[in-house]
């Protein structure tokens, strides 16, 4: 638990069990891993159009949706054109 307090107040990546990629500023979190972020977008990536960010503002995941939780470069990810970038969207994890 105590690992994601380092994550607090900076932009980080989460990736969820359906597949969605959520980008946002991490707000807090609480001792079931439930996760705030601010200034939140889903990135949507496609093989044939670059990747789309939908805006989702202040946004609440549930701690056993997160597959991973990263922190972003935000010089790097400034940097990059989302609109050149090809990708297959993430599959949904199956049980």
């Amino acid at each position: 638990m105590s690992t994601l307090q380092g994550y607090v107040d900076r932009r980080v990546l989460l990736i969820l069990q359906d597949g969605r990629a959520i980008v946002g500023t991490m707000a807090g979190f609480d001792q079931k891993s439930n996760v705030v972020l601010s200034d939140s977008k889903e990135r949507v990536y496609s093989l044939e159009e670059g990747v789309e960010e939908i805006p989702l503002g202040l946004y609440l995941v549930k701690g056993d949706m997160i597959v991973l939780i990263g922190e972003i470069d935000e010089a790097i990810d400034s940097s990059v054109d989302l609109s050149t970038i090809r990708a297959e969207p993430i599959p949904p994890i199956r049980y």
